[in-house]
């Protein structure tokens, strides 16, 4: 008997219309509980779930999705999802994601996609020209930060090392740079030993004498200093490094500057704080996440270099089954200028968002960000008890809750309490992070949609939670 091999991708488009504009609403409504994490129950319902021999019905699939499947997850699009870096993706990326699944090119060359590549190059330029980058940049748009720091690293060693002294090479990251740095340096061949950590200082930047310092010893043991990854908005509390001092010291040791920007770069589309971002135009590379401040769906970062021809000639090939799709200069195959041969269109959904709502409306969305880490720490203040660690930084505010006379360790654990009290809540998700040995409180605010009112109240409600937990701390002990 013949397969009917038309079943699976037949669908009516009017059925496909009403079951995305069903999972757009459901999306956009918030849940009660930010974090919603499967339950025994809940988990014994999904493990006996299987694959159907016969197909069923698309809406009766998609409400089984939404209700059992995507139902139990963190709600990065919260807006008052303050864990980690939110994920606070516009309706208008969902959309691009749904018209570039739908539509399913091969964006890895320009025979097969040279609609979608001319739109990734156009809006790579436009981010470049956002951070000061010279005519001569380029990049690619990939899955994130870890992929775009790992690429631009394979370019910096290949760059900055011959082949032969990669064993006496040493890379630079502060205390505070992000773990998808050291995971990269160490997927392209470098050993612990290799990767120095640069202390930080009272702002919790790079602190340029201690790295002067580690060049000048590496380089007088015979070691071979290569690069300098730099952060613009850390992870932990916003900071940006020093960037034009680290340029200036690159330059006398001819190494590599690369910046993490995941985070950060966002705010180089702001009139009002792109100067924060001073010395970022003169990097070697850099790396962007649109899925974290340009409110887009997960799989939106990009990477950009100085000169575009240092990503070709490090991961440009030429087998003989691709000789067919080699362009002129006025073309672009990405698949010469990173890791993935076939990739997505991860580019066009940022497009869409932006030419629907405009850059003013993204750098506004951007900017608020800032006012809303403020608001945080102007409530906190209000509350005896709260201790600011690190202040409002982009939209980061670090803090604990550390009553007179306690010790260090009955500290961390009451705040590590508080964390895990504004989870089982649900109003707010506030969890913890570790600076200067010490577990403090870490809001991270971008959500276009929070309020005043959001943060004030997040801030009421952990202060009581903090109080709850002293009373339970203190009855505890009488016992």
């Amino acid at each position: 008997m013949q397969a009917d091999l038309k079943t699976p991708t037949s669908v009516d488009l009017h059925d496909l219309e009403a079951a995305a504009l069903q999972v757009l609403r459901s999306r956009s409504t918030p849940q009660q509980q930010v974090v919603r994490v499967a339950d025994e129950a809940a988990l014994t319902e999904l493990r006996a779930m299987e694959v159907p021999k016969v197909g069923r019905p698309l809406r009766e699939v998609i409400d089984e999705m939404v209700q059992k499947v995507y139902y139990h997850r963190a709600q990065a699009d919260h807006r008052r999802f303050f864990a980690f870096v939110p994920g606070p993706c516009s309706p208008l990326s969902a959309i691009g994601d749904l018209l570039t699944s739908t539509y399913n090119p091969h964006a890895g060359n320009w025979l097969e996609s040279s609609g979608p590549s001319a739109i990734e190059v156009q809006l790579i330029k436009w981010l470049a020209g956002n951070l000061g980058l010279p005519e001569s940049s380029g990049g690619l748009f990939v899955s994130g930060g870890s992929m775009a720091n790992l690429t631009a690293l394979v370019v910096a060693r290949d760059q900055r090392l011959p082949a032969y002294e990669r064993s006496k090479a040493v890379a630079y990251v502060s205390e505070q740079t992000h773990s998808s740095v050291a995971k990269g340096l160490k997927i392209i061949g470098f050993l612990p030993e290799q990767i120095r950590r640069i202390k930080c200082d009272d702002r919790f930047q790079l602190d340029m004498s201690d790295l002067a310092a580690a060049i000048y010893e590496d380089k007088a043991a015979g070691r071979l200093p290569f690069a300098v990854i730099a952060s613009a908005g850390t992870t932990n509390t916003g900071s940006i490094d020093p960037l034009p001092e680290i340029r200036r010291l690159c330059d006398q040791a001819n190494l590599w500057m690369h910046v993490d920007g995941a985070y950060g770069a966002s705010i180089g589309i702001s009139p009002r704080y792109r100067h924060l971002l001073e010395g970022v135009e003169s990097a070697d590379s850099v790396s962007w996440d649109g899925h974290k401040w340009l409110f887009q769906t997960y799989g939106c970062g990009v990477v950009m270099v100085r000169d575009k021809s240092h990503l070709t000639a490090s991961y440009h090939t030429r087998p003989e089954y691709l000789r067919d799709t080699e362009t002129d200069e006025s073309q672009v195959n990405f698949w010469d200028l990173g890791v993935e041969l076939t990739r997505p269109a991860r580019g066009l959904k940022l497009w869409l968002t932006l030419q629907v709502a405009g850059a003013d409306a993204m750098a506004a969305g951007v900017e608020h960000g800032f006012q809303l880490a403020r608001w945080a720490e102007d409530e906190l203040k209000q509350h005896p008890g709260w201790e600011i660690v690190s202040p409002a930084q982009l939209s980061i505010v670090n803090f604990r809750f550390a009553p007179v006379g306690w010790p260090t360790p009955k500290i961390d654990a009451l705040n590590k309490a508080i964390a895990q009290r504004s989870l089982r809540e649900g109003y707010a998700t506030v969890l913890t992070t570790e600076l200067r040995g010490q577990t403090v409180l870490r809001i991270c605010a971008i959500h276009p949609d929070a309020t005043e009112g959001d943060m004030r109240e997040t801030v009421r409600k952990l202060t009581d939670y903090a109080n709850i937990e002293v009373a339970l701390a203190a009855q505890e002990y009488s016992q």
